[in-house]
């Protein structure tokens, strides 16, 4: 019996990989990893950080890749003429759904928010509401002075601390970022000395953490469905929305009773003045959906890319230094930077986008589902299909990129935004009908906060290593690894403006 098995074992294995791959050859699906176990797939593959675990089997089979999650087939796509093909031309509405994850089920409203709703009249809606009515350049323009006083705050605060003090970075983005969404949204500041509200503030943190945490971590139970015979495997979605939708609702409750004819003034008003003309539709829970998907993508995202930017520049002073002469020669010393001076800052704008390209806040975008068959780079994938685009691979790919993995925003001063995104070599945002609607807003936010710190302050590394510590995290969100801790001092030329704050 054990020569039995000494014989046979090994050529039945050997027998049942070789049919699987002869089976996907005749299909004309994708390259993929010889071994296919049964049950798990490739599972056994995936290691953290998953992008750079998916980079690497790109590079080994080919940059539009077929893996066997569970019982899921995925596709991932890491070369920008694939990802077109996906994202704006061929396949743009065919692989507009997205896969219905946990995540989808619980976070996502039954996979009714904008980020989770199947492609259909009712992301139509969400999207147009999103685009036009919350994040239009109008919208953005008129609560720019809301940016304005909290980025004021900011450097008053900076100011009034120690010259040379240590300042933890992604702290300070942190409240800036958050307050000033929570007043865009909500019309009300949650962090400062002055504010009451610190238990809902601490609660907020909480489950944008929490929230990190689960997302960032692929349920079990999307990939091997009968886990729910045991139960509880989804149990960490729905504690985390549980708490969410109890602390919006408060909120939505609360604002309601402090304004009884909306304005307007705020994003959550607009969404009220809906609300009235159809109230069937735009029920408490779309609303709640939206609020929550702007809190916090309008946040930690650009929190994380704030903080990278920042310890990109310790690392390259001269690039700072350049930076910090550009605003002066363009706004002067009489008066801090604002929104109406990015447009005429081109090299401030370079220095985000190669943070962008560098350490996209999304290394993975959130998956697409092919709603029918369909071919990528003259591979067929069938229906049901989980398309996952590889962007960190794109922005760090050598053959796209003269040096890719160097710091160098002068390769962004001479090419225009829209060619790189019709090619899709640089797509921190997305692409397509799924892209990001918030894209302006976020470049508004980062620009005049990283712009008014290089502008009013000299900057400096704690650590006495040559190069700021740039190891990242995991999660669906990339943040560096460690807080990034700074010194800074006022810009003598500065000081005058302020002193008055």
């Amino acid at each position: 019996m054990e020569m039995f098995a000494i014989i046979f074992l090994p050529l039945f294995l050997f027998m049942y990989f070789a049919t699987q791959y002869l089976l996907n050859k005749l299909r004309n699906l994708p390259p993929s990893p010889w071994i296919n176990l049964p049950v798990i797939g490739h599972v056994y593959l995936l290691k953290k950080p998953l992008h750079k675990t998916l980079t690497a089997l790109s590079r080994k089979h080919g940059p539009i890749l077929s893996l066997q999650l569970g019982s899921r087939r995925a596709v991932v796509v890491s070369s920008p003429s694939a990802a077109a093909e996906c994202l704006c031309t061929a396949n743009d509405a065919v692989l507009a759904n997205r896969p219905r994850l946990s995540v989808g089920k619980h976070l996502g409203y039954n996979h009714t928010s904008i980020v989770w709703a199947p492609y259909g009249d009712h992301w139509r809606n969400l999207r147009r509401i999103s685009s036009i009515e919350l994040l239009s350049s109008h919208r953005i323009q008129s609560l720019s002075q809301i940016r304005s006083d909290e980025i004021r705050r900011l450097l008053r605060a900076l100011y009034a601390a120690d010259s040379g003090g240590t300042v933890e970075m992604r702290t300070v983005i942190f409240e800036l970022l958050f307050n000033s969404m929570t007043r865009m949204i909500l019309g009300k500041r949650y962090y400062g000395r002055n504010e009451i509200d610190s238990e809902e503030a601490r609660e907020f943190r909480e489950i944008i953490d929490e929230m990190h945490k689960v997302t960032g971590k692929p349920q079990a139970v999307d990939f091997f469905p009968f886990l729910r015979w045991f139960g509880r495997s989804e149990d960490p979605c729905k504690g985390v929305h549980e708490r969410r939708d109890k602390l919006l609702q408060n909120l939505i409750e609360g604002i309601r009773e402090r304004s009884e004819k909306p304005q307007g003034k705020t994003m959550i008003e607009v969404l009220f003045s809906l609300q009235q003309t159809d109230p069937q539709y735009y029920t408490d829970e779309i609303i709640r959906s939206l609020a929550a998907v702007l809190l916090q993508a309008g946040s930690d995202t650009s929190v994380a890319t704030m903080e990278w930017a920042m310890a990109l520049l310790l690392n390259n002073p001269s690039v700072l230094n350049k930076a910090q002469l550009e605003i002066h020669n363009l706004v002067g010393d009489s008066r801090l930077l604002n929104d109406s001076d990015l447009p005429e800052l081109p090299y401030l704008r370079s220095i985000i986008r190669e943070t962008l390209r560098l350490y996209p806040v999304a290394p993975l975008f959130l998956p697409h589902e092919s709603s029918e068959d369909c071919t990528i780079g003259g591979f067929h994938i069938p229906r049901g299909t989980m398309v996952q685009i590889n962007v960190r691979a794109i922005h760090n790919d050598p053959e796209i990129w003269e040096d890719p993995l160097e710091f160098r925003p002068e390769r962004f001063m001479h090419e225009e935004r829209g060619i790189n995104k019709e090619r899709l070599k640089h797509v921190p945002f997305g692409a397509g009908r799924r892209g990001c609607p918030g894209e302006a807003l976020a470049m508004s936010m980062i620009g005049l906060g990283l712009g008014s710190l290089i502008q009013c302050f000299d900057w400096q590394r704690i650590s006495g290593d040559d190069f700021e510590d740039m190891s990242e995290s995991g999660g669906v969100v990339t943040a560096k690894a460690h807080p990034l801790l700074a010194r800074c001092w006022p810009n003598s030329t500065m000081v005058h403006v302020l002193s008055q704050l």
